[in-house]
Formats: C-alpha cells, structure tokens, sequence
C-alpha cells in the first residue's frame, strides 16, 4: 500500500503546527521580551551545545508517580564560557517600538572582538557619546547589557545584548555598571533546580516536499498526478491557494523556544560527563556546563540563548534532584 494505515505512528507527526516556516535569519536566535521579572540581576546567559545524553535521578517532584524512584531522562550538556560585557544599550518606548538612543562602552576591549565588528582607536571611543550617563537615565526607559562570548573551539565571538531586572532605570543602571568591563560566569545568573527558556535555531534540512515537511499522506499508486503530494490545493472558487495548503520549502534552520527546561547540574569537572578523545563533533568541555532535563533543538557547537522563566511551571521544585548516573557513551 502507497498510503498510510496506521496515522498514530506516521513520520513527522509531532511539532507539524510550527509557524512561520521560514528560515532563521542568523545562526544564534534574538530574545525580545526582556520584561519578565522586577527582580533585582542578570535575567539571561549564553552557550554551546555540547552532546545530549541521558542521566539517572531521583525524581522529587511532589505529586509524581514515581516520587523517590529513580527515572531516566534524556539530558543536554551546554558548555557555558563566561561572557565579556563590554556596553550598555539605552532604550525608550515609543508608538512604534523601543528605539536605542544612546550606548555606553567599556574602555577595555578583548582582540578577538575586532573579528566582529571594527573597534574604533582609544582617542575616537568617546565620539559617540552624545549624551552623558545621567542623561540617557533620564530620557531612557530600559537597558540592557551588550555582551560578547569567548568560545573554547573557535576566535570569532558573538555579540548579543543581555536583559537586566530591577524596580526601575536607576536599579537596573546600578547593577550594569558594575559588571561593565568584567566577567560574568553561568553560577552568577541561574542556580541549579530551576527553570530555564532556551532559545535556538534548529537543524537545517534544506528544502523539503509536503510529506517531510507537513507529514501529510502519501497518496494511493493510482493517482492521476503525483503520490507524494496533497490531493488539492484549494476550491476553484475563488482561485486562490490558501496559505494553510501544505507545500514544499524550507524544512529546519527555524528559530524555535522552548520553555521550562529543568536545570540539573551545575559544574566544572568535565570529567563526568566527557569519554575517551573527547565529545564526537565537539571536543573536551573546558569550562563551565551545564546539564538540562530533555533534548534542546540545534546542533553541536551551535549558541543557545538561556532566559529566566517567563511562565514557570509550579509544579516541578525548585531543588535539583540528585543525579546518580550520568552517561558517556552514545553521544549524539
């Protein structure tokens, strides 16, 4: 048979409904909603997905079935180096979005930035300045902080803004600049047990037909035209293709959110979680890691954007189970 009997076990049946279909615009995603906490700190971070592997621990959700047994869970890993913060990025709301209206930048800035963008000599850094600190406070409703990351197995950086709770513009400006010009570390953001939004732009497939992309039915062998496509397009009144018609295009290298992500570990002996010649498609783990409940979309060596919870899920705990195996083997 040409067609598919048993619909429930079909390929490409989960996460059909993802819209738009279109493809990413840059490697690493852009978070745009910063304003989910009043609380006073960093509200993000960054990394690199490393391997994805599974783990063993007693599970301590309150109302699960399998309270004080231990599971198994599918787990990422995600080397998190520490990011430079080199600016800080004014905004003010206006009817059509906030607009930056003035920054703020480090006197020192680390070499492997000039791969990025072109840093100006020391006597030009204060020409774009217009406006002074106590100035842009005032006229601005929102900052973040503009960071850069320093990645263990390439030069080339990425630059990304980071989001910043606090009460008001003068909380925010307070804690901004203090980390301006140093270091900020993965410990210094998020604590193991809680719950992480990961931003990441999938997998590229390239171009596709509607039954890999919108998993549809393979037609009967008989058919007038083509198997491996939709039976209509549409009514001839109006003569009109919906755009709800299943076609092909663009399959994967979509920028995608996952929300509340449960945070096990927190650590940096990698020797628990690398074998022998390091990870396959990565390398050794030279930093800071992180291990996360479930599978995150994207491959190796590819950033991911970590967020505060925008709609935490009261029901998982705030305290990290306790791992009792962690896999070497079958990285994938």
């Amino acid at each position: 048979m040409g067609h598919q009997v048993n619909k429930r076990h079909g390929p490409g049946r989960v996460g059909m409904q993802f819209w738009p279909r279109s493809r990413a615009k840059r490697l690493f995603p852009k978070i745009n909603n910063w304003e989910i906490s009043n609380e006073k700190g960093l509200l993000g971070f960054a990394g690199y997905k490393a391997a994805t592997t599974h783990v063993v621990f007693i599970d301590n959700r309150k109302n699960s079935t399998t309270k004080g047994v231990e599971v198994r869970s599918v787990a990422t890993v995600i080397e998190c180096p520490p990011l430079n913060v080199f600016g800080i990025r004014f905004y003010k709301k206006s009817p059509y979005g906030s607009k930056c209206i003035g920054q703020i930048y480090s006197d020192k800035l680390e070499k492997n930035l000039s791969r990025k963008i072109p840093i100006p000599k020391s006597e030009n850094k204060k020409e774009e300045k217009k406006l002074t600190p106590e100035e842009l406070i005032q006229k601005s409703d929102n900052l973040t902080l503009i960071v850069h990351t320093n990645p263990t197995f390439k030069k080339t950086p990425e630059i990304m803004e980071l989001g910043i709770g606090g009460k008001d513009i003068q909380e925010k400006y307070s804690i901004a600049k203090e980390k301006l010009g140093n270091q900020i570390s993965i410990s210094d953001v998020f604590k193991a047990g809680e719950l992480i939004d990961t931003f990441s732009v999938t997998k590229g497939r390239g171009f596709e037909g509607a039954i890999t992309r919108f998993g549809c039915t393979i037609l009967p062998r008989k058919t007038k035209r083509h198997v491996r496509t939709v039976g209509t397009l549409g009514p001839w009144k109006p003569s009109k293709v919906p755009s709800t018609v299943p076609q092909g295009g663009q399959l994967g290298y979509n920028t995608r959110c996952e929300y509340n992500q449960w945070l096990l570990k927190i650590a940096k002996n990698s020797d628990i979680i690398t074998p022998k010649g390091g990870i396959a498609h990565y390398g050794v783990v030279k930093s800071d890691y992180i291990i996360l409940k479930g599978s995150i979309s994207g491959s190796k060596k590819r950033l991911i954007r970590l967020r505060k919870p925008a709609r935490a899920n009261v029901k998982i705990p705030k305290v990290a189970p306790e791992i009792t195996f962690i896999s070497k083997e079958g990285r994938k």
